[in-house]
């Protein structure tokens, strides 16, 4: 498996890592952390530095209820900190955390590489039109509604096997536009319950019968901090045990906070294979 990141090709048959960059001042966990050019090289820099292959950044936060953002609100915000990043570190791999077209051409012709949608081409009908025609990886996540809505859409009579209808129908769409580089995401978090997530993460190798990589998105969630009855600050143990669980189920890419934390439990995952 591997992807072509502007002639780059990442060879994803040893799981790799993409360091997030929230550059909003409401996510869950890191909003409004990284709002000036020290700050935001500073991190950047420690991503690489610990093993990120990706850095995925995102203008408009989508835990659940997180407030409207305008799509030049995001540009305005996105365009500045892809210029500064790809000029302070010209070969890292930039992931843009957008489910809106223009922002993702804006942002290619900017300097980054892949197309990273929550909504999976379901909030922009020009999604797939888009990323076909750039000829870009994209990583297509499953979620019902919007982030101002999914949290009232948690009602399936069989999560695993629609969130696997799903990305049947929506792969053979992409294809359809000349997708080429496809990585699907559970969407751990994104209209569904707690017991759901769990669901999904212990039948997470059953989507390897799509033959395409798997991210997993589990980093320091709802999911682990409410079981662990504690806060996203204090969720780091508790993602690296189900990075390890996703990696043991076929996990090809770890997106996430904590990259040398994540960066050991591929070490150690590796070891286990051998």
């Amino acid at each position: 498996m591997t992807l072509n990141c502007k002639g780059k090709l990442i060879d994803l048959n040893t799981p790799k890592v993409m360091g997030i960059l929230n550059v909003t001042p409401d996510s869950f966990y890191d909003g409004g952390r990284f709002k000036d050019e020290k700050s935001i090289l500073s991190q950047v820099e420690k991503l690489t530095t610990e093993g990120a292959t990706f850095i995925d950044i995102g203008a408009y936060s989508s835990r659940p209820g997180a407030d409207f953002v305008s799509e030049e609100e995001e540009l305005r915000r996105l365009i500045p900190i892809i210029n500064l990043v790809t000029a302070s570190f010209p070969d890292s791999i930039i992931s843009i955390d957008s489910f809106r077209s223009r922002v993702i051409k804006e942002s290619i012709e900017a300097g980054a590489a892949i197309a990273n949608d929550i909504s999976g081409g379901q909030l922009d009908p020009l999604m797939f039109k888009t990323v076909g025609s750039l000829g870009i990886p994209y990583i297509m996540m499953h979620m019902r509604g919007t982030p101002q809505t999914m949290q009232q859409m948690t009602n399936y009579s069989n999560v695993v096997q629609e969130v696997y209808t799903y990305f049947s129908e929506r792969i053979q769409l992409a294809n359809t536009h000349q997708i080429k580089d496809i990585i699907l995401d559970l969407g751990f978090g994104f209209s569904k319950t707690r017991e759901q997530n769990f669901e999904l993460l212990a039948a997470f190798d059953f989507y390897n019968h799509l033959n395409l990589p798997i991210l997993a998105g589990v980093s320091r969630k709802s999911m682990i901090y409410k079981t662990l009855n504690t806060t996203a600050d204090q969720a780091l143990n508790g993602t690296s045990a189900l990075h390890m669980v996703a990696l043991q189920k076929g996990a090809k890419l770890l997106r996430v906070h904590d990259v040398k934390e994540a960066v050991e439990c591929i070490q150690l995952h590796n070891a286990l294979q051998k």
